[in-house]
């Protein structure tokens, strides 16, 4: 909805104001469910990924690296051909340049450009200064397909909670002046809350002056984020919000305290129309991986 200043108004996303969201993807194997239109923009998201140096570390019970690879598996079993992956934070658990290295490998494999911005768990230094292979990179923004994506970095050190800061706005401001094409912004933290009372403390803290900051801008077609170990999908005042499950470990959705979902890990396909639609779906592995401790208070 917009204002009659021209600014879009952002009321409904403190209210918790939301519409019906198309999920409908085409897939390349399969049945068809709608036509995927020339020039689209396809994207893989993986998110969450907590991968260690030592390959055999575990996140509460379960192997990251190999509930990646099984997750990498399931993507590669749809037959679908991204033109590139966003990979949005938390992606080595324990910021090693060590886990970069091996996991640029890992992301190399794909075969298309991966583009990775930091989480929390990630010292966002070091990730950019290892986390590099012959497709992989850490860019502030790519343009594709008459698309514009914007990665922004909303790391706090020392915190779990993000906070985009005045630099990383003032690229936001600078970056949306630029032009008026068809835009995708990333970030680790939700903007918005998810309905997890504990996991909206853990936010981004000013999401306020980032939306303000986007207001003006209906050029902005959706954000994408992880960070929530859960699936999010709502679409407010034509924006689509989307937070995707984690290649590992899940969260369980509107949970008051820390609680450990038994759905599997997933990953999320996107389609970016040459008219500015965002068609987008999460699939998931068939099944958990085994030694989840469901029962565990928390991790750090």
């Amino acid at each position: 909805m917009m204002s009659k200043t021209g600014k879009r108004d952002y009321d409904g996303l403190r209210k918790g104001a939301s519409e019906p969201v198309d999920l409908s993807l085409a897939r390349e194997r399969g049945q068809r469910r709608t036509a995927v239109p020339r020039d689209s923009l396809k994207i893989l998201q993986i998110t969450d990924t907590h991968l260690y140096s030592d390959n055999t570390g575990r996140l509460l019970g379960v192997d990251t690296l190999a509930s990646f690879r099984a997750v990498i598996q399931a993507f590669v079993d749809t037959g679908w051909q991204p033109d590139l992956v966003l990979a949005t934070g938390d992606l080595v658990h324990d910021a090693t340049p060590t886990g970069y290295r091996q996991l640029a490998d890992i992301l190399d494999s794909f075969g298309v450009p991966v583009y990775c911005l930091p989480g929390n768990h990630d010292d966002p230094d070091t990730m950019r200064e290892h986390l590099r292979g012959k497709r992989v990179s850490c860019p502030r923004v790519v343009e594709n397909k008459g698309w514009r994506l914007i990665l922004l970095d909303s790391v706090v050190p020392g915190k779990v909670g993000g906070c985009l800061g005045q630099t990383e706005l003032q690229h936001l401001r600078q970056t949306l002046e630029t032009s008026r094409q068809p835009t995708l912004i990333s970030m680790h933290h939700q903007p918005v809350a998810v309905g997890s009372a504990w996991l909206d403390e853990m936010g981004l803290d000013d999401a306020a002056i980032f939306f303000d900051t986007i207001a003006a801008h209906p050029e902005v077609k959706g954000l994408l984020w992880g960070h929530v170990h859960q699936q999010f999908d709502e679409q407010r005042n034509g924006l689509r919000l989307m937070g995707t499950p984690s290649t590992c470990v899940q969260f369980e959705p509107e949970s008051k305290d820390f609680s450990v979902d038994q759905r599997q890990p997933g990953f999320r396909l996107l389609t970016l129309t040459p008219n500015g639609k965002i068609l987008s779906e999460v699939m998931r592995i068939d099944e958990m991986p085994a030694g989840l401790e469901v029962a565990s208070g928390g991790y750090e």
